[in-house]
Protein backbone atom coordinates (compact mmCIF):
# COMPACT_ATOMS: atom_id res chain seq x y z
CA UNK A 1 0.00 0.00 0.00
CA UNK A 2 2.79 2.37 1.12
CA UNK A 3 3.68 2.42 -2.56
CA UNK A 4 0.96 3.92 -3.81
CA UNK A 5 1.43 6.88 -1.53
CA UNK A 6 5.08 7.65 -2.90
CA UNK A 7 4.40 11.10 -3.74
CA UNK A 8 3.30 11.69 -0.42
CA UNK A 9 5.46 14.60 1.34
CA UNK A 10 3.52 14.74 4.94
CA UNK A 11 5.41 12.62 7.57
CA UNK A 12 2.42 12.31 9.44
CA UNK A 13 0.31 11.23 7.34
CA UNK A 14 2.89 9.05 6.32
CA UNK A 15 3.55 7.50 9.56
CA UNK A 16 -0.03 7.33 9.82
CA UNK A 17 -0.26 5.09 6.56
CA UNK A 18 2.65 3.10 7.71
CA UNK A 19 0.52 2.03 11.29
CA UNK A 20 -2.44 1.38 8.57
CA UNK A 21 -0.55 -1.50 6.60
CA UNK A 22 1.39 -2.88 9.85
CA UNK A 23 -2.78 -3.24 11.26
CA UNK A 24 -1.70 -0.99 14.51
CA UNK A 25 -4.17 1.11 15.90
CA UNK A 26 -4.27 5.04 15.11
CA UNK A 27 -4.86 7.44 17.99
CA UNK A 28 -7.50 9.79 18.61
CA UNK A 29 -4.81 12.94 17.56
CA UNK A 30 -4.17 11.09 14.28
CA UNK A 31 -7.67 10.39 13.41
CA UNK A 32 -8.47 13.88 13.77
CA UNK A 33 -5.55 14.62 11.79
CA UNK A 34 -6.64 12.58 9.05
CA UNK A 35 -9.95 14.80 9.15
CA UNK A 36 -8.11 18.06 9.17
CA UNK A 37 -5.47 16.84 6.76
CA UNK A 38 -6.14 13.90 4.50
CA UNK A 39 -6.55 14.12 0.92
CA UNK A 40 -9.20 12.17 -0.44
CA UNK A 41 -7.66 9.60 -2.44
CA UNK A 42 -5.13 9.27 0.39
CA UNK A 43 -7.89 8.42 2.92
CA UNK A 44 -8.89 6.48 0.01
CA UNK A 45 -5.94 4.19 -0.47
CA UNK A 46 -5.79 3.63 3.42
CA UNK A 47 -9.68 2.60 4.07
CA UNK A 48 -9.64 0.21 0.33
CA UNK A 49 -6.57 -1.57 2.26
CA UNK A 50 -8.52 -2.33 5.29
CA UNK A 51 -11.91 -3.33 3.71
CA UNK A 52 -9.98 -5.50 1.37
CA UNK A 53 -8.11 -6.96 3.97
CA UNK A 54 -11.20 -7.83 5.84
CA UNK A 55 -13.70 -8.86 3.07
CA UNK A 56 -11.69 -8.35 -0.08
CA UNK A 57 -14.12 -7.63 -2.79
CA UNK A 58 -16.98 -8.58 -0.84
CA UNK A 59 -20.06 -6.96 -1.02
CA UNK A 60 -22.68 -7.88 1.65
CA UNK A 61 -26.32 -7.05 1.35
CA UNK A 62 -29.66 -8.96 2.56
CA UNK A 63 -33.26 -8.78 1.87
CA UNK A 64 -35.37 -6.68 4.23
CA UNK A 65 -38.27 -4.48 5.00
CA UNK A 66 -39.19 -1.78 7.83
CA UNK A 67 -41.97 -1.42 10.28
CA UNK A 68 -42.12 2.21 11.34
CA UNK A 69 -45.12 1.76 14.10
CA UNK A 70 -45.35 5.60 14.77
CA UNK A 71 -43.56 9.08 13.01
CA UNK A 72 -45.10 10.64 16.04
CA UNK A 73 -42.78 11.43 18.82
CA UNK A 74 -42.51 13.15 22.57
CA UNK A 75 -38.94 14.63 21.11
CA UNK A 76 -38.24 17.40 19.10
CA UNK A 77 -34.97 16.45 18.10
CA UNK A 78 -33.71 19.88 15.49
CA UNK A 79 -32.08 17.36 12.80
CA UNK A 80 -35.03 15.43 11.71
CA UNK A 81 -37.41 15.98 9.41
CA UNK A 82 -39.69 12.31 9.82
CA UNK A 83 -41.32 13.17 13.39
CA UNK A 84 -44.46 14.73 14.27
CA UNK A 85 -45.40 16.79 17.40
CA UNK A 86 -48.62 15.10 19.24
CA UNK A 87 -50.21 18.66 18.57
CA UNK A 88 -50.05 17.85 14.91
CA UNK A 89 -50.49 14.53 14.78
CA UNK A 90 -53.16 14.89 12.12
CA UNK A 91 -49.79 14.85 10.22
CA UNK A 92 -48.70 11.26 10.87
CA UNK A 93 -49.62 7.40 11.29
CA UNK A 94 -49.92 5.72 14.77
CA UNK A 95 -50.17 1.38 13.80
CA UNK A 96 -51.93 -0.58 16.15
CA UNK A 97 -50.59 -4.09 16.24
CA UNK A 98 -52.80 -6.12 14.52
CA UNK A 99 -52.18 -3.42 11.39
CA UNK A 100 -48.31 -3.73 11.78
CA UNK A 101 -49.35 -7.51 11.43
CA UNK A 102 -50.62 -6.81 8.44
CA UNK A 103 -47.83 -5.40 7.37
CA UNK A 104 -45.52 -8.73 8.13
CA UNK A 105 -48.14 -10.88 6.64
CA UNK A 106 -48.15 -8.77 3.22
CA UNK A 107 -44.48 -10.49 2.77
CA UNK A 108 -45.54 -14.20 3.46
CA UNK A 109 -43.94 -16.23 0.91
CA UNK A 110 -41.56 -13.59 -0.27
CA UNK A 111 -37.76 -13.75 0.10
CA UNK A 112 -36.90 -11.83 3.17
CA UNK A 113 -34.51 -12.49 6.39
CA UNK A 114 -34.98 -8.96 8.39
CA UNK A 115 -37.71 -6.88 9.50
CA UNK A 116 -36.19 -3.69 10.83
CA UNK A 117 -38.54 -1.87 12.87
CA UNK A 118 -38.49 2.06 14.85
CA UNK A 119 -40.04 4.56 15.37
CA UNK A 120 -41.09 7.64 17.02
CA UNK A 121 -42.02 7.53 20.56
CA UNK A 122 -45.45 7.79 22.47
CA UNK A 123 -46.30 6.46 25.64
CA UNK A 124 -48.85 3.50 24.20
CA UNK A 125 -46.03 2.02 22.38
CA UNK A 126 -44.45 0.71 25.32
CA UNK A 127 -42.93 -2.51 26.67
CA UNK A 128 -45.96 -4.54 25.98
CA UNK A 129 -46.96 -2.73 23.13
CA UNK A 130 -43.31 -3.91 22.23
CA UNK A 131 -43.05 -7.44 23.63
CA UNK A 132 -47.00 -8.22 21.77
CA UNK A 133 -45.47 -7.49 18.58
CA UNK A 134 -42.35 -9.32 18.54
CA UNK A 135 -44.06 -12.34 19.90
CA UNK A 136 -46.41 -12.43 17.64
CA UNK A 137 -44.28 -11.75 14.80
CA UNK A 138 -42.11 -14.66 16.09
CA UNK A 139 -45.08 -17.21 15.98
CA UNK A 140 -46.43 -16.25 12.43
CA UNK A 141 -42.72 -16.46 11.22
CA UNK A 142 -40.26 -17.65 13.56
CA UNK A 143 -37.34 -16.99 11.00
CA UNK A 144 -37.93 -13.88 10.43
CA UNK A 145 -34.99 -11.63 11.92
CA UNK A 146 -36.54 -8.95 14.57
CA UNK A 147 -33.85 -6.25 14.38
CA UNK A 148 -35.47 -3.50 16.12
CA UNK A 149 -35.47 -0.07 17.94
CA UNK A 150 -32.79 2.09 19.97
CA UNK A 151 -31.68 2.94 23.11
CA UNK A 152 -34.09 5.96 22.39
CA UNK A 153 -37.01 4.14 22.88
CA UNK A 154 -35.82 1.31 25.25
CA UNK A 155 -34.94 4.37 27.90
CA UNK A 156 -38.12 6.08 27.75
CA UNK A 157 -40.22 2.59 27.79
CA UNK A 158 -38.34 0.85 30.76
CA UNK A 159 -38.23 4.49 32.46
CA UNK A 160 -42.12 4.31 31.93
CA UNK A 161 -41.88 1.13 33.05
CA UNK A 162 -40.07 1.62 36.58
CA UNK A 163 -37.62 -1.22 35.16
CA UNK A 164 -33.94 -1.23 34.92
CA UNK A 165 -32.03 -1.59 31.59
CA UNK A 166 -30.82 -5.37 32.49
CA UNK A 167 -34.55 -6.35 33.32
CA UNK A 168 -35.77 -4.77 30.50
CA UNK A 169 -33.82 -5.45 27.58
CA UNK A 170 -33.88 -9.42 28.96
CA UNK A 171 -37.69 -9.05 28.73
CA UNK A 172 -37.64 -8.23 24.95
CA UNK A 173 -35.05 -10.85 24.06
CA UNK A 174 -37.20 -13.32 25.68
CA UNK A 175 -40.10 -11.80 23.62
CA UNK A 176 -38.33 -12.10 20.24
CA UNK A 177 -35.87 -9.19 19.79
CA UNK A 178 -32.65 -10.82 17.71
CA UNK A 179 -30.38 -7.61 17.11
CA UNK A 180 -30.27 -4.07 17.56
CA UNK A 181 -29.98 -1.17 15.01
CA UNK A 182 -27.39 1.63 15.23
CA UNK A 183 -29.97 4.54 15.48
CA UNK A 184 -29.96 7.38 18.14
CA UNK A 185 -26.62 7.55 18.87
CA UNK A 186 -26.45 11.01 16.49
CA UNK A 187 -23.41 12.75 18.30
CA UNK A 188 -22.18 11.60 21.96
CA UNK A 189 -20.34 15.39 22.76
CA UNK A 190 -22.93 16.12 25.04
CA UNK A 191 -23.29 19.59 24.29
CA UNK A 192 -23.71 19.22 20.87
CA UNK A 193 -26.42 16.38 21.63
CA UNK A 194 -28.45 18.74 23.46
CA UNK A 195 -28.21 21.36 21.26
CA UNK A 196 -29.84 19.17 18.33
CA UNK A 197 -31.63 15.93 20.55
CA UNK A 198 -32.38 17.10 23.88
CA UNK A 199 -34.47 15.43 25.88
CA UNK A 200 -33.59 12.25 24.35
CA UNK A 201 -31.68 9.14 26.41
CA UNK A 202 -28.14 10.66 26.87
CA UNK A 203 -24.67 9.64 25.36
CA UNK A 204 -24.00 7.29 28.40
CA UNK A 205 -27.18 5.61 28.95
CA UNK A 206 -27.16 4.95 24.40
CA UNK A 207 -23.91 3.02 25.13
CA UNK A 208 -25.25 1.51 28.24
CA UNK A 209 -27.78 0.01 26.80
CA UNK A 210 -25.56 -1.87 24.15
CA UNK A 211 -23.22 -2.93 26.50
CA UNK A 212 -26.40 -4.48 28.32
CA UNK A 213 -27.53 -5.81 24.92
CA UNK A 214 -24.35 -7.33 24.59
CA UNK A 215 -23.67 -8.62 27.90
CA UNK A 216 -26.64 -11.04 26.81
CA UNK A 217 -24.67 -12.38 23.98
CA UNK A 218 -26.61 -10.23 21.70
CA UNK A 219 -25.22 -8.38 18.43
CA UNK A 220 -26.36 -4.37 17.60
CA UNK A 221 -25.21 -1.99 15.04
CA UNK A 222 -24.16 1.67 15.65
CA UNK A 223 -24.27 5.26 13.97
CA UNK A 224 -23.10 8.94 13.60
CA UNK A 225 -25.13 11.90 12.48
CA UNK A 226 -22.55 14.15 10.74
CA UNK A 227 -22.21 17.12 8.71
CA UNK A 228 -24.54 19.76 11.10
CA UNK A 229 -23.38 21.42 13.69
CA UNK A 230 -20.62 19.15 15.09
CA UNK A 231 -17.31 19.34 13.92
CA UNK A 232 -13.73 17.18 13.11
CA UNK A 233 -13.11 16.53 17.23
CA UNK A 234 -16.48 15.45 17.66
CA UNK A 235 -16.90 12.71 15.31
CA UNK A 236 -13.56 11.61 16.63
CA UNK A 237 -14.86 11.52 19.87
CA UNK A 238 -17.50 9.50 18.79
CA UNK A 239 -15.88 7.24 16.97
CA UNK A 240 -13.23 6.73 20.25
CA UNK A 241 -16.19 6.02 22.27
CA UNK A 242 -17.10 3.52 20.11
CA UNK A 243 -14.01 1.56 19.74
CA UNK A 244 -14.01 1.26 23.78
CA UNK A 245 -16.88 -0.24 24.16
CA UNK A 246 -16.25 -2.43 21.50
CA UNK A 247 -13.05 -3.35 22.73
CA UNK A 248 -14.76 -4.44 26.40
CA UNK A 249 -17.66 -5.89 24.55
CA UNK A 250 -17.49 -7.20 20.90
CA UNK A 251 -21.03 -7.28 20.42
CA UNK A 252 -21.11 -4.25 17.78
CA UNK A 253 -21.61 -5.66 13.77
CA UNK A 254 -21.45 -2.91 11.64
CA UNK A 255 -21.19 1.16 11.86
CA UNK A 256 -23.40 3.45 9.43
CA UNK A 257 -22.46 7.46 9.27
CA UNK A 258 -25.57 9.02 8.84
CA UNK A 259 -25.67 12.16 6.54
CA UNK A 260 -27.65 14.89 7.92
CA UNK A 261 -30.33 16.30 5.34
CA UNK A 262 -31.63 19.85 5.93
CA UNK A 263 -35.62 19.19 4.01
CA UNK A 264 -37.95 20.64 6.63
CA UNK A 265 -35.95 20.47 9.96
CA UNK A 266 -34.88 22.99 12.47
CA UNK A 267 -32.05 23.19 11.00
CA UNK A 268 -32.68 23.61 7.77
CA UNK A 269 -30.90 26.91 7.51
CA UNK A 270 -27.71 24.44 7.41
CA UNK A 271 -25.98 23.45 3.92
CA UNK A 272 -25.54 19.98 3.52
CA UNK A 273 -21.79 18.52 3.39
CA UNK A 274 -20.40 17.62 0.24
CA UNK A 275 -20.34 13.75 -1.30
CA UNK A 276 -16.73 14.28 -1.24
CA UNK A 277 -16.98 14.66 2.22
CA UNK A 278 -19.10 11.58 2.64
CA UNK A 279 -17.02 9.32 1.10
CA UNK A 280 -13.94 11.08 3.57
CA UNK A 281 -16.05 10.43 6.74
CA UNK A 282 -16.60 6.78 5.20
CA UNK A 283 -12.98 6.16 5.10
CA UNK A 284 -11.84 7.87 8.01
CA UNK A 285 -14.52 5.66 9.83
CA UNK A 286 -12.97 2.49 8.35
CA UNK A 287 -9.32 3.38 9.46
CA UNK A 288 -10.14 4.36 12.99
CA UNK A 289 -12.79 1.58 13.45
CA UNK A 290 -10.33 -1.15 13.32
CA UNK A 291 -12.38 -3.44 15.73
CA UNK A 292 -15.63 -2.92 13.37
CA UNK A 293 -16.17 -6.01 10.96
CA UNK A 294 -18.35 -3.87 8.73
CA UNK A 295 -18.74 -0.07 7.52
CA UNK A 296 -22.39 0.33 5.84
CA UNK A 297 -23.30 3.07 3.34
CA UNK A 298 -27.10 3.45 4.09
CA UNK A 299 -28.36 3.70 -0.03
CA UNK A 300 -31.37 5.17 0.46
CA UNK A 301 -29.71 8.42 2.75
CA UNK A 302 -26.33 9.01 -0.37
CA UNK A 303 -28.76 7.60 -3.28
CA UNK A 304 -26.99 4.84 -5.41
CA UNK A 305 -24.07 6.13 -7.23
CA UNK A 306 -22.06 7.10 -4.15
CA UNK A 307 -22.88 4.33 -2.42
CA UNK A 308 -21.25 2.50 -5.31
CA UNK A 309 -18.40 5.20 -4.99
CA UNK A 310 -18.47 4.33 -1.11
CA UNK A 311 -17.13 0.46 -2.06
CA UNK A 312 -13.87 1.84 -2.73
CA UNK A 313 -13.82 4.07 0.29
CA UNK A 314 -13.89 1.69 3.38
CA UNK A 315 -17.79 0.35 2.89
CA UNK A 316 -18.16 -3.53 2.72
CA UNK A 317 -22.19 -3.41 3.03
CA UNK A 318 -25.04 -1.43 1.59
CA UNK A 319 -27.80 -2.51 3.76
CA UNK A 320 -30.88 -4.03 1.84
CA UNK A 321 -33.69 -4.38 -0.63
CA UNK A 322 -36.01 -1.85 1.76
CA UNK A 323 -39.05 -3.19 -0.84
CA UNK A 324 -40.02 1.41 0.13
CA UNK A 325 -40.86 0.78 3.07
CA UNK A 326 -39.12 3.52 5.11
CA UNK A 327 -39.37 7.02 5.11
CA UNK A 328 -37.22 8.43 7.25
CA UNK A 329 -34.44 9.51 4.87
CA UNK A 330 -37.14 10.42 2.05
CA UNK A 331 -38.82 13.00 4.24
CA UNK A 332 -36.00 14.73 4.79
CA UNK A 333 -35.03 15.07 1.05
CA UNK A 334 -32.73 12.44 0.08
CA UNK A 335 -32.01 11.38 -3.54
CA UNK A 336 -34.11 8.26 -3.28
CA UNK A 337 -38.14 9.19 -2.20
CA UNK A 338 -39.20 5.58 -3.12
CA UNK A 339 -36.42 3.57 -1.89
CA UNK A 340 -36.76 -0.07 -3.11
CA UNK A 341 -34.51 -2.21 -5.22
CA UNK A 342 -35.15 -5.58 -6.51
CA UNK A 343 -32.40 -8.28 -5.76
CA UNK A 344 -31.26 -7.89 -9.37
CA UNK A 345 -30.84 -4.24 -9.50
CA UNK A 346 -28.89 -4.48 -6.03
CA UNK A 347 -26.67 -7.04 -7.34
CA UNK A 348 -25.86 -5.56 -10.24
CA UNK A 349 -25.06 -2.28 -8.62
CA UNK A 350 -22.53 -4.12 -6.82
CA UNK A 351 -21.04 -5.97 -9.41
CA UNK A 352 -20.51 -2.66 -11.94
CA UNK A 353 -17.92 -1.56 -9.93
CA UNK A 354 -16.33 -4.30 -9.68
CA UNK A 355 -17.47 -6.18 -6.17
CA UNK A 356 -18.53 -9.30 -5.58
CA UNK A 357 -22.70 -9.64 -4.03
CA UNK A 358 -22.90 -11.70 -1.22
CA UNK A 359 -26.29 -12.07 0.09
CA UNK A 360 -26.11 -11.95 4.41
CA UNK A 361 -28.08 -13.00 6.98
CA UNK A 362 -28.85 -9.67 9.65
CA UNK A 363 -25.76 -11.56 11.78
CA UNK A 364 -23.60 -12.09 8.14
CA UNK A 365 -23.35 -15.63 7.48
CA UNK A 366 -23.82 -15.86 3.75
CA UNK A 367 -27.24 -16.94 1.83
CA UNK A 368 -25.71 -16.53 -1.54
CA UNK A 369 -23.03 -15.44 -3.35
CA UNK A 370 -24.40 -13.69 -7.09
CA UNK A 371 -20.99 -13.37 -8.20
CA UNK A 372 -21.88 -15.41 -11.05
CA UNK A 373 -25.87 -15.30 -11.11
CA UNK A 374 -26.87 -14.04 -14.24
CA UNK A 375 -30.23 -12.44 -14.89
CA UNK A 376 -32.34 -12.11 -17.51
CA UNK A 377 -34.27 -8.80 -19.08
CA UNK A 378 -37.16 -9.82 -16.72
CA UNK A 379 -35.08 -10.07 -13.51
CA UNK A 380 -35.63 -13.66 -12.93
CA UNK A 381 -32.38 -15.61 -12.04
CA UNK A 382 -31.40 -17.60 -14.78
CA UNK A 383 -31.83 -21.32 -13.40
CA UNK A 384 -32.58 -21.01 -10.80
CA UNK A 385 -35.55 -21.42 -9.11
CA UNK A 386 -36.46 -18.40 -6.49
CA UNK A 387 -39.11 -16.91 -4.28
CA UNK A 388 -40.71 -13.95 -5.88
CA UNK A 389 -38.22 -10.93 -5.59
CA UNK A 390 -39.11 -8.26 -3.18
Amino acid sequence: MIELLSDLKDEVLIAIATKVEKGERITPEEGLYLYENGELAYLGVLANYVREKKHGNNTYFNKNFHLEPTNICLYTCSFCSYSRLIKKREEGWEYTIDELMDMVKSYDGKDVSEVHIVGGVLPQYDVKFYTELFGQIKSHRPELHVKALTPVEYHYMFKKEKISYEEGMQRMKEAGLDSMPGGGAEIFDEEIRDQIAGGKCSSEQWLSIHEIWHDLGMKSNATILYGHIENYAHRIDHLERLRSLQDKTGGFQTFIPLKFRNKDNELSHLPEVSNIEDLRNYAISRIYLDNFDHIKAYWPMIGRSIAQLSLAFGVDDLDGTIDDTTKIYSMAGSEEQNPSLSTAQLVNLIKSVGRKPIERDTLYHVLKDYSEVEFDEDKEYKGYVSLPVV
